[in-house]
């Protein structure tokens, strides 16, 4: 039976404990990168060396926006492809195969999140092996410095489900990446009209290969010895990224003219250029609501980031604007009762409440806050620019997704997917609908930077009254695939997905004109484009703007619940299946329908594992432990330790303590706080809490069951405070600095150093400001996107003094900090 079939999310995880070698061998990956689309073919290859026929079922992650395409399947010299059909025949198909002794294939996509797969592979007999092929084609986004993201999901987090969620879960079995047994091999080829600069990636690369002089073709490979520790990440960097193309493809041979897939289509991308003028003067205004995942799985060195990351937000906003800070988990809490005025004492206030944040709310729930703030009023002439900071380990996406664009005309959605295994259909879903912007922090990335081009897109002036047009030949007709352009940021691609219905010479052009209001101004961008279909892209694009048309008739069948007898869905099915390309109610089956070997015995049911992210506080369903540990149904060694911990045997600090099999779920949600101390960490260890699959609900109160031995534990000692985040800290709302002994030791210098060379005449308060000015332009250049809107505030509360020695205060803070930097330099 398929993963995704009627059943509850199950964490009981780890089959390899027992040294059972799960069937899937390995994972090839081919990636062919041309320009900014994606095509991968993975190949997964099995082997039973059971002596009895098996079911191997695996759940893993693809790219959100994936267009599912190809699915099939060779066993020995034997090639089935599978075909596209709804989803409950192709149930029906399976089971039916697998009841005859027939061999049967089974991929689909998850009914509540579009970025998560189930593969069946049914009734493979003894000693055999079969060859598992899956395609997909996607889009690449752009990132904050002009580079094409490629992610390869690798890591695959359970996803938390709220408690009265009412939809079928997921079936997840995920494991340390150290317990996996199947290895993963990687080649990227990448192919542009303009040349390649550079590929990197968050693992380690063979060198990059130019294949022509030009440098617009190359090939790099995964270095050897890959760990499934972490997603795969590429970013690819091309020269003059941000020239707008248009790609014709031409319709499926075999396919009616007509039909989605008979007639030609285009793909058109658009990087608007704004004037300089409009640019230069960002926004003073707005409403700006904060939130942020405090769940489990967010502990330790995400909660820290995301803290310094509201530092600099706080610090950044402009004076007049309104804001408040929420956060959640199974419950949700907020700073204020509604957004308040950016003040010097509302930014303090909201600094203690920060400093406070711990990842001690649970589990993932963010629909409850999320209708929290929908409900809150607007206020006037601050428009709403909603931030969320999340794992992205919830259940129920589709159902997140559908209220942010329910409430798109009121707000603008950041989102913000931290860590690996965040979902890309939730991260992506959120920022699409609500006409904002995503990113993804993954590995050592620095939340901060990403955050700030965030705001910095919040602060640009809002593009309103978007319209498209086409201008083609009479013989030509248009129908526009993509949902209408809600947004447009400064140098940032939107695309546009359209059927083309009759014929035209080969020299015939097409122009597409995109017009919108910026700033009280109309303004628009146009692009030519030759009707000539271009050569060697298959049926990519087609593939991807039927995946855009399925989404969009998805969201439309949600919309009307049913209300329209079924059309919608109908509509759908048969788009997908004409298409080829996977749908939530559509689903892949291959059967083997040669009768020459029925194969007997019942089926033994193996999950394939999916590597996890390793850490504390992961917020999931689980058994509260209510007796002694002993009592606990869990492996030996585990229990060992458990027992060990109970009785005042301390564990070391940095082992893995395999997870327990738990397969019961609590109501409700199991809720733990796990601070950064290892006071905190011991006691829950001692509730069960301390592995990454088991969470409990045990208040503080019960710290007896411990037997007190904790009280011997040493807290362990804070990191010096980095001086970058103190100068930040220290700065007002205002924009200035005060000069006081913190200012000077973040400069690292004593008070009397910097007190002894201030000019005569200067006033404290601008002397201090532009020291702390000097500092960061002198030495902190490579982090200067996170401090920009900083100095402009300093600069501008500078100008608003018109102090008479500036020119003097910059030249002695060259002299204390030994450094040589430009009154101008500082904006002043």
């Amino acid at each position: 039976m398929s993963g995704f079939r009627g059943t509850r999310m199950n964490f009981s995880g780890l089959l390899t404990l027992q040294k059972e070698r799960v069937p899937l061998k390995s994972i090839e990956v081919e990636l062919e990168v041309r320009d900014h689309v994606a095509t991968v073919v993975s190949t997964l290859n099995y082997e039973n060396k059971k002596d009895k026929p098996l079911e191997a079922v695996f759940v893993f992650p693809l790219p959100g926006d994936a267009a599912v395409c190809h699915f099939s399947a060779k066993i020995g010299q034997t090639q089935i492809v599978a075909e596209v059909k709804e989803k409950q025949k192709a149930h029906e198909e399976y089971d039916d195969a697998l009841n005859s002794g027939q061999q049967a294939f089974l991929l689909e996509e998850s009914d509540q999140s579009p970025d998560i797969f189930s593969l069946s592979v049914g009734s493979l007999p003894p000693r055999e092996s079969a060859s598992i092929r899956l395609e997909y084609v996607t889009e690449l986004a752009v990132q904050a410095d002009d580079g094409l993201r490629f992610c390869l999901p690798a890591v695959l987090n359970p996803r938390y489900q709220p408690q009265d969620f009412e939809g079928a879960g997921v079936q997840v079995t995920s494991v340390p990446a150290s317990l996996l047994f199947y290895s993963l091999s990687f080649s990227a080829r990448v192919s542009s009209p303009r040349p390649i600069s550079t590929v990197e990636s968050n693992c380690s690369l063979d060198p990059l290969q130019y294949l022509n002089t030009d440098q617009t073709q190359a090939t790099v490979n995964l270095a050897a010895g890959h760990k499934f520790d972490r997603d795969v990440e590429l970013l690819i960097y091309y020269k003059d990224a941000h020239q707008p193309t248009a790609v014709v493809e031409a319709g499926q041979a075999s396919a009616e003219p007509g039909c989605l897939m008979g007639d030609s289509m285009v793909m058109v991308s658009l990087y608007p250029e704004f004037p300089q003028s409009v640019m230069s003067s960002m926004a003073s205004c707005g409403e700006f609501v904060f939130l942020m995942d405090r769940s489990g799985s967010m502990s330790n060195t995400r909660i820290r980031s995301a803290k310094d990351t509201l530092l600099l937000l706080l610090k950044s906003l402009p004076m007049g604007c309104y804001f408040n800070i929420y956060g959640f988990g199974s419950r949700y809490e907020h700073i204020f009762p509604k957004s308040v005025e950016y003040t010097q004492q509302t930014m303090e206030e909201a600094l203690k409440s920060v400093e406070q944040m711990q990842a001690d709310l649970g589990g993932t729930e963010i629909l409850e806050p999320l209708k929290h703030i929908y409900s809150q009023p607007c206020i006037p002439s601050q428009p709403r620019q909603l931030f969320v900071f999340t794992d992205g380990e919830v259940g129920n996406t589709k159902e997140v997704i559908d209220l942010v664009k329910k409430n798109s005309d009121s707000h603008r959605c950041f989102s913000f997917g931290i860590g690996e295994g965040a979902s890309s259909a939730l991260i992506n879903g959120m920022a699409k609908e609500g006409g904002g912007h995503a990113q993804f922090i993954t590995g050592t990335d620095r939340m901060q930077a990403k955050v700030m081009q965030s705001l910095r897109f919040a602060l640009q002036p809002t593009v309103v009254d978007i319209s498209g047009t086409w201008d083609l030949p009479k013989e030509v007709s248009v129908t526009v695939l993509s949902p209408p352009i809600k947004t447009l940021f400064q140098g940032q691609r939107s695309l546009i997905y359209a059927q083309l219905t009759g014929q035209s010479s080969e020299a015939a052009e097409g122009c597409v004109t995109v017009k919108y209001s910026l700033a009280g101004h109309p303004s628009e961008n146009q692009l030519h484009f030759s009707l000539r279909p271009a050569e060697d892209t298959g049926l990519t694009v087609h593939r991807l703007g039927a995946r855009t048309l399925i989404r969009s008739l998805e969201m439309e069948e949600r919309e009307s619940r049913g209300q329209q007898d079924g059309e919608v869905k109908k509509k759908l099915v048969r788009l997908s299946v004409q298409s080829g390309v996977s749908s939530s109610f559509t689903a892949f089956i291959a059967v083997n329908k040669d009768n020459s070997r029925v194969i007997q015995g019942p089926l033994v049911r193996r999950n394939i594992p999916t590597p996890m992210t390793p850490r504390y506080g992961s917020a999931l369903r689980a058994t509260p432990i209510r007796g002694s540990c002993s009592s606990l149904p869990i492996p030996d060694t585990y229990s060992k330790k458990r027992r060990n911990l109970c009785r005042g045997v301390p564990p070391r600090f940095g082992s893995a303590l395999p997870a327990p099999p738990i397969r019961r779920s609590c109501s409700p949600p199991a809720m733990c706080s796990i601070p950064d101390t290892n006071l905190k960490k011991m006691r829950n260890l001692c509730r069960g809490v301390g592995s990454p699959m088991a969470m409990c609900s045990i208040s503080d109160t019960t710290d007896s069951f411990c037997g007190g031995f904790l009280d011997d534990f040493a807290l362990p000692k804070q990191p010096p405070r980095d001086p970058f985040m103190h100068l930040v800290s220290l700065q007002k709302a205002s924009g200035s600095w005060l000069l006081d002994p913190g200012l000077a030791t973040a400069l690292g210098k004593t008070s009397q150093q910097v007190e002894k060379i201030k000019p005569r005449t200067a006033n404290s308060e601008v002397w201090a400001t532009i020291l702390a000015l000097v500092w960061l332009h002198a030495f902190k250049m490579d982090a200067k996107d996170e401090w920009e809107f900083l100095a402009l505030k300093a600069a501008s509360w500078l100008r608003a003094q018109n102090a008479p020695c500036v020119s003097e205060c910059v030249e002695s803070g060259n002299v204390l900090l030994g450094c040589s930097i430009k009154k101008e330099a500082l904006g002043l």
